[in-house]
This record gives C-alpha cells, structure tokens and sequence, in this order.
C-alpha cells in the first residue's frame, strides 16, 4: 500500500470525525461542530502542511504553485499590486571560530529562563518570504512575494489576521472563537518531553497517534506552524533548542544576521532527498527562534530554480 493511499485513508477518518450529524438520532441538519469535530477537522486541514514535508521538492512545487494562485486570488484581487522581487540571496553564516555549539545554547537558554521571563503568548507576529514558480518549458524564473502576518487572539478566543506586504496593507480577517484542543491550536508544553509530543503531532495528525517522535526535519517542518500561532516563552526556547541538541543532525554554521537585521546563530541540516537545505537562525543567549531559511541544493530546470534560491524564510518576531 503507498504512502498516498494511506494519506487518503486517514483522510477518511478524518473526515468521518469532523462530521457533526449524528447518524442514528436527531434530523439531518447542519449544526456547530463540537470539539471532537472541530480536532478532526484542524488536524484535516494541517495534514497539507505535512504531506507537503514528506514528498520530493518537484512534488511540493507543483503543489505551492497552484495554492499560492489560490490564496492570491483570494487576498489580492489584482495580483499586479501584490509587490514580488527577484528571489534573495540565500543568507551566508560567517563560520569559524564564531560557531556556537547547540550545547552551549541549551545551558544560556536554560539559565536565561530561570526567572521565566518572557512568558508565552498567544498570538504571532511572522514575516515570509516565499517562492512563487511556474512550471514547464519556458517557465520564468520565480519571484518572491513577501509577506507579513500578525495574529491577535481576544479572551473570547476569537482572532484577528492583519497581513501586509511590503508595509502596504493586504487583508484582516476575524476568526471566532475555536474549541479544538489539537496542537497548534493547544497551549505548547515548557519541558522537552511534552514539547517533543506536541511538536510530533503538529507534524503529523491523526488516528491513531503517531508513537516515534519527530526527527529534527519534522521539527523543523513544524516550527512554521507552531510559530504563526504562539510566540514562545524563555521555557519554551529553551526546551526547544534541548530536544533540537538531543536529536541531532543541526550542525552550527556560525554568526549570522537575519533578514530583519538580528544578530543570531545559524544551525544546518540537509536534506539529500527534497535536495533542500534548511538553515534555522538562534539568538544563542535565549534559544529564540529568530528564523528558518529553506534553500535549493540542485537546479530544477521544470520550475526554472537553481541551486542556492531561497525557497521560503520565515521570521519571528515577538
């Protein structure tokens, strides 16, 4: 049986959770979804975000293709105003001696968090950068439409979703209030144990739940997610950046400067298969996330990138 096939029945599953009619009682109408329905239908929605991981990068871009035009058509009615650039050069760590181990980042970040300030908030405030690509012959080489997303929750657990592009205003939309208790909706754990479950299920949802945990790609992959809905505190960081040390596979690269200007550290994994290179940028006092770069390693001719474009950069800001 192939992974897709198994994708789609777990979808079913999904499915069949998130359905809020009863079968056997009550008339056939639509009505609220509870809280089992509404976990069903988040970990539904976010399995995109995880197949998208899994498959091979020629995969992935077809698919990002094809939602980025969605989404833009959805937000931007003229796409002509929607600002994109040339692709930024990828971000250069300046290596040597400058390196600082991921070890030495656990013990700052679990001593910058004694005292647990700051506290974790709910809400996000994240700037992207993402590839937009065109496929087959005579495809032009891909721009970037750059993006930024603040994401405000009330003590109803209604929010709102402002996002701007190059300071020019885009869109904001309000969401009501949800009930589901599914990562990332629910309130990330501060000790690495628990945030290692978390992070695995925000990778892959489902039934039944997963029992391996996430590798250091998957956490990766993960972080997007957890990170456009909760802006983490110091025990949050620091247990981060322990199970990150525990997992291995992040080799430190040296002192680098963000896209917003931040002095951090840069972390590197590869990844052979999706002929990607992810570069996860630290401040090494706390353990803050400060960034997450995805790069090309090998030309793909169809889409018209080479090796070293950036495929997407996230920054987290508090």
């Amino acid at each position: 049986m192939t992974d897709d096939h198994l994708d789609d029945v777990s979808d079913l599953d999904l499915l069949r959770a998130a359905n809020p009619v009863s079968a056997v009682e009550g008339p056939w109408r639509d009505r609220p979804l509870n809280a089992v329905a509404e976990r069903g239908l988040n970990q539904l929605l976010h399995r995109t975000r995880t197949r998208r991981a899994r498959r091979r990068v020629v995969l992935w871009a077809e698919a990002a293709a094809v939602a980025l035009a969605a989404v833009l058509a959805l937000t931007v009615p003229d796409l002509g105003a929607a600002t994109a650039t040339a692709a930024p050069s990828a971000l250069h760590p300046r290596g040597g001696s400058a390196a600082v181990p991921l070890d030495r980042v656990v013990a700052q970040a679990e001593a910058a968090a004694r005292d647990g300030e700051p506290r974790l908030r709910r809400g996000a405030h994240v700037q992207t950068w993402s590839l937009a690509m065109e496929s087959g012959p005579g495809a032009d080489r891909p721009v970037t439409l750059p993006e930024e997303r603040e994401v405000r929750w009330r003590a109803d657990g209604s929010r709102t979703e402002r996002v701007s592009s190059d300071g020019e205003f885009v869109s904001e939309r309000i969401f009501p209030p949800s009930r589901s208790d599914a990562p990332p909706q629910a309130r990330p754990p501060h000790t690495p144990a628990a945030l290692r479950a978390y992070l695995t299920e925000v990778h892959e949802p489902g039934y039944p739940r997963r029992t391996t945990p996430a590798t250091a790609q998957e956490i990766l992959d993960s972080l997007p997610s957890l990170l456009e809905t909760w802006t983490l505190g110091a025990r949050e960081s620091a247990a981060l950046v322990e199970i990150l040390a525990d997992t291995g596979g992040l080799r430190p690269e040296g002192a680098v400067t963000d896209r917003l200007g931040r002095p951090g550290q840069a972390y590197v994994l590869d990844s052979p298969g999706e002929h990607l290179r992810y570069m996860l940028i630290l401040d090494p006092s706390t353990g803050e996330a400060l960034g997450l770069e995805q790069t090309f390693t090998k030309d793909q001719p169809d889409f018209a990138v080479e090796a070293g474009d950036v495929m997407q950069y996230n920054a987290w800001r508090r």
